[in-house]
């Protein structure tokens, strides 16, 4: 199909082509042409946020929640430097993702121009593909190309910078069929050795991460794991991979895994990792595997098979279709009883958390309510913080697609990637988990959520610190507090302030009232929980880490 359009007008014409209905931006004046075909598009809707880094996380939160790329705009280099946090997690977290950024005038190029930096160059390494559009005839080869690169493979960021003079430019447009996205799947031969690996396996272990969740293979997991009787682990932040309340579910391998369940790994003498790079804080600091069990590594990406590990049988192929094809496999092996013992472990792990001081608010409590109220298919989003790890540790993720946390570790990202995901799954209940460090820093996106009418839920855990730095200061350098102490802020003062409703708790009674509140309430809400500093972890209060450092500093006193 060939039409004469401007280059502008044709990136419009991809969107709508390939289903877009939602753009994130901050406005900048090198791309205002693709704004105004936004504008006459009425089947897409702008959403202007408050900063780029906000839009950033909103498009990433999006693209996680609808498996579609999430789409971001920003100009220049400035602009571009402002998202930059985005399109990092976007990579690191494997989600799909299109930026546009403005350029400078192409003649204006190697100046130094106003906000000028090569964009293409500047992203290069934190982006699946980059490129700089120079000929209006070829948006959509390159824009049909941005699309299938960021769902297809291990999914991710594209960034494609747009010169201000190309985008006005006219010429015959030529559009090709949407994306179709290939789902390989592992041959017979590759099917057999991990059938052979298997039959000799004492203590099987399945640990499946987010290339499950990308190709919707949830449910195959739930039927290999149950056909062979095997457990099944979540690689960090991938907890909705496989129903926490399942017989077979072990945990998960992430930020402070307790050592019993970690336990499961470390015994298992054959893990299938499916979907999974394998990441420094799923292999616990490339550390679990220190026993050298056989290792089946099977990923749709042929750069992440071997990068960490060398696997005894590496297998590319779409998670969802590999599971289908383990079906098949003639192996009967006797693992019900290493299943049960480690569910069983899994079960009991939660008995070692300490109580929490009576006179705050309790973090456990805080989890229970939301595990008693929220709607079985409610979406949980978390910032970056020490606060997370309650919800790791004791929320029972039961339904797919139902969490959205930063494998990256990116703060600000939790407020943000919630109104995202709402706006992919309008029907959804969302809930955010913020501390006061990161929640300040795109706090301002509240106004973002209040102007469009996106309702989510926004639980702030104010303790006036950069907890987990904080806890890692007291390891390494005890008493020696700089840096991390923060000034008090009124979040719910704040939150009105920017047009939302803000309720502020102290005991765990305000919560659940609060909690049962904002559920029935169609606006965004913010409930600023006042918490303890003390109690800087699940495990751990700031004392009992100072003590102990002291202690093997041999300075305890």
């Amino acid at each position: 199909m060939k039409k004469t359009m401007t280059a502008a007008a044709a990136i419009v014409e991809c969107f709508e082509r390939e289903g877009v209905t939602n753009v994130f931006c901050v406005p900048g004046e090198s791309y205002l042409p693709v704004m105004d075909r936004i504008y006459e598009s009425k089947k897409i809707r702008l959403i202007s946020t408050r900063h780029e880094g906000g839009a950033a996380f909103m498009a990433e939160g999006y693209g996680k929640a609808k498996r579609k790329p999430g789409i971001a705009m920003a100009t220049r280099g400035v602009g571009g430097a402002n998202l930059a946090i985005g399109i990092h997690t976007a990579y690191q977290d494997s989600t799909p993702m299109i930026v546009l950024l403005g350029q400078v005038h192409s003649k204006f190029r190697g100046r130094e121009g106003f906000q000028e930096v090569d964009l293409d160059q500047f992203f290069g390494h934190i982006a699946k593909w980059t490129v700089e559009l120079k000929d209006a005839e070829r948006v959509p080869e390159i824009m049909q190309r941005a699309f299938r690169v960021a769902q297809s493979g291990r999914p991710g960021p594209v960034v494609i910078s747009l010169p201000e003079d190309v985008l006005v430019e006219e010429a015959e447009m030529y559009f090709g069929p949407v994306v179709n996205l290939p789902a390989p799947r592992p041959g017979i031969n590759e099917i057999n050795q991990v059938e052979e690996i298997l039959k000799d396996a004492k203590r099987p272990l399945i640990l499946a991460g987010g290339g499950v969740i990308a190709c919707n293979g949830e449910q195959e997991l739930i039927q290999v794991a149950e056909r062979f009787r095997i457990p099944v682990m979540a690689a960090f932040r991938r907890q909705d991979v496989f129903p926490n309340n399942h017989p077979l579910y072990a945990g998960h391998s992430g930020l402070g895994a307790r050592s019993s369940i970690l336990d499961t790994i470390r015994q298992a003498d054959v893990v299938l990792a499916v979907g999974t790079r394998l990441s420094e804080v799923t292999t616990q600091d490339y550390s679990i595997f220190n026993h050298h069990p056989k290792l089946i590594h099977i990923d749709i990406d042929y750069d992440t098979i071997g990068k960490v590990f060398t696997p005894d049988a590496g297998i590319l192929a779409d998670a969802k279709e590999a599971l289908n094809a383990l079906m098949d496999m003639n192996v009967d092996g006797d693992w019900k009883e290493w299943s049960k013992e480690r569910r069983s472990v899994f079960e009991k792990s939660n008995d070692q958390i300490p109580k929490e001081d009576e006179n705050w608010i309790s973090n456990r409590n805080v989890i229970r309510v939301l595990q008693e109220k929220l709607p079985k298919d409610a979406i949980i989003t978390n910032d970056a913080g020490n606060f997370a790890s309650w919800l790791h540790d004791l929320y029972s993720f039961d339904h797919p697609k139902s969490y959205i946390g930063p494998t990256s570790g990116a703060m600000g990202y939790g407020l943000p990637s919630a109104i995202g995901a709402k706006v992919a799954s309008p029907n959804r209940t969302v809930v955010s988990l913020s501390g006061d460090g990161g929640f300040m820093m795109t706090v301002q996106e509240l106004e973002t959520a209040a102007r469009y009418g996106i309702p989510v839920i926004s639980l702030v855990f104010n303790n006036n610190s950069f907890g987990t730095i904080r806890m890692h200061q007291e390891k390494h350098y005890p008493e020696r507090v700089i840096g991390t102490a923060l000034g008090k802020v009124n979040f719910t003062q704040l939150a009105e302030a920017l047009g939302v409703q803000g309720i502020k708790v102290q005991t765990d009674e305000e919560f659940e009232q609060a909690f049962e509140k904002a559920l029935l309430s169609n606006t965004s809400v913010v409930i600023e929980i006042i918490s303890n500093v003390e109690r800087i972890s699940v495990n751990d209060t700031i004392q009992s880490i100072r003590n102990k450092t002291l202690q093997q500093n041999g300075a305890f006193r």
